[in-house]
């Protein structure tokens, strides 16, 4: 509670740093294992870590990528959709206009079109009735973005689907063993995550049709870079799939180099004009050693939440809903709206908590408010509810090296701001 906190002096200011990575000697002595081994590029250390994270969250199959970025355009590729993926420049692909650009910027890169959807008013997750409204006959997926790690509405989203089926028309054999809209979910916070799906507790990797994750330095589980794609597509071939996958991440080689090396055969082919998109060892020996360490590091997000949340609700300050009935949240992300608060005072407070060595951010300013989204004819009036969520919310520190001593002094913090500011 408030009152357990240790009362500091402005003497005694502390620096927290808005994430830092856990890495431990685990981590260093995978990563000088693999240095020392001689093979440093993608290779058996990426085949371990992808059978790890299948059996986590019980798909058949993963493949490692250089990004969740990469993972997501390859995704859409894998589909069909866009005209640069062999579809239509008439393919649609809705998101929420409350995420990363990362989420949306891979729907411009297959050719398709962006479809920004608002938030619902008592979440930050998209307007669903505003979704069912805007699927139509040239939307071939959709890709919900499970923010902070806390789970979309999947039964809501597959039930908008479903009943949307008779407009779907299918343009390659992936979109016909769905018969449907795709659902790729944006699951870059989600590692970890589990929600009631159907009735049933199922991981984040095993809902969706594809599941993308982002290992990047800032995440949860990190590689320092990299990601993953995952699928769970009934009727579908995962081995096919995985090649493919495979293939396209590696420029489209008919054999990777470690089976070139493996075999003594030097002579291949260039099947498609592909991406290079691959994970290499070095990152991937990181993600093994991760996965080791990982319940352990979810528990204790657990717990700083916890903390902040016995801290922060009782005073009126608005928090997500880690943890219910419904889902389990991987605790990516601890953001916070302030009633009455709007978006100058809210930068104000950011820098307030900066001076007393608190690094805060925001998560997230809405797409249609960058340039690059400007210039797409998207206009943040057309997304009020995005907007009033950005404009008081802030995002406070939350990483596993933190420890007791630095959440109670960024409870104070926050809390001797909020007096001083907000009347």
């Amino acid at each position: 509670m408030i009152s357990a906190v240790k009362q500091y002096s402005q003497d005694e200011k502390m620096k927290v740093q808005f994430t830092v990575p856990d890495i431990s000697d685990l981590e260093i002595r995978e990563v000088t294992e693999v240095l020392r081994s001689g093979w440093i590029t993608t290779g058996p250390k990426v085949l371990e870590l992808e059978k790890l994270l299948s059996s986590y969250y019980n798909t058949n199959k993963t493949c490692c990528l250089s990004s969740q970025t990469a993972a997501g355009e390859m995704s859409l590729r894998l589909l069909g959709i866009g005209s640069g993926a062999g579809g239509s420049e008439e393919d649609e692909v809705i998101t929420c206009a409350y995420t990363y650009t990362a989420t949306a910027s891979v729907i411009a890169h297959v050719g398709a079109k962006i479809v920004l959807i608002d938030c619902e008013e008592g979440s930050l997750e998209m307007d669903y009735d505003a979704l069912e409204a805007a699927i139509n006959e040239h939307t071939k997926a959709v890709i919900p973005v499970d923010l902070g790690g806390i789970p979309c509405d999947y039964d809501r989203i597959m039930a908008i689907i479903e009943s949307k089926k008779h407009l779907f028309k299918a343009t390659n054999e992936l979109q016909e063993e769905l018969g449907r809209v795709a659902v790729v979910s944006d699951a870059a916070h989600a590692l970890g995550a589990r929600a009631k799906f159907r009735g049933s507790w199922k991981m984040v990797g095993e809902i969706a049709d594809i599941t993308n994750f982002s290992f990047h330095a800032v995440k949860n589980f990190t590689t320092a870079e990299g990601g993953a794609t995952t699928w769970k597509i009934p009727g579908a071939d995962d081995r096919m799939i995985y090649k493919l996958l495979k293939r396209c991440s590696m420029h489209g080689q008919s054999k990777d180099a470690l089976t070139k090396d493996l075999h003594g055969d030097w002579e291949y082919d260039i099947l498609d004009t592909a991406y290079k998109y691959n994970m290499t060892d070095i990152v991937a020996a990181i993600g093994v050693a991760q996965f080791a360490r990982y319940d352990g590091m979810l528990q204790r997000r657990h717990e700083i939440i916890s903390r902040y949340d016995c801290a922060f609700r009782p005073i009126g300050i608005r928090t997500l809903d880690h943890y219910s009935d419904r889902h389990t949240s991987s605790g990516h992300l601890y953001i916070t709206r302030l009633p009455g608060v709007d978006e100058k005072l809210r930068n104000h407070i950011i820098n307030e908590m900066a001076e007393k060595g608190v690094m805060c951010n925001v998560h997230y300013k809405p797409l249609p408010m960058m340039t690059a989204y400007r210039n797409l004819g998207f206009d943040i009036k057309d997304y009020p509810v995005a907007y009033k969520k950005y404009a008081n919310a802030v995002t406070l520190p939350l990483h596993t090296r933190l420890t007791d001593e630095d959440v109670d002094y960024v409870i104070q913090m926050f809390i001797d701001v909020l007096k001083e500011n907000v009347k």
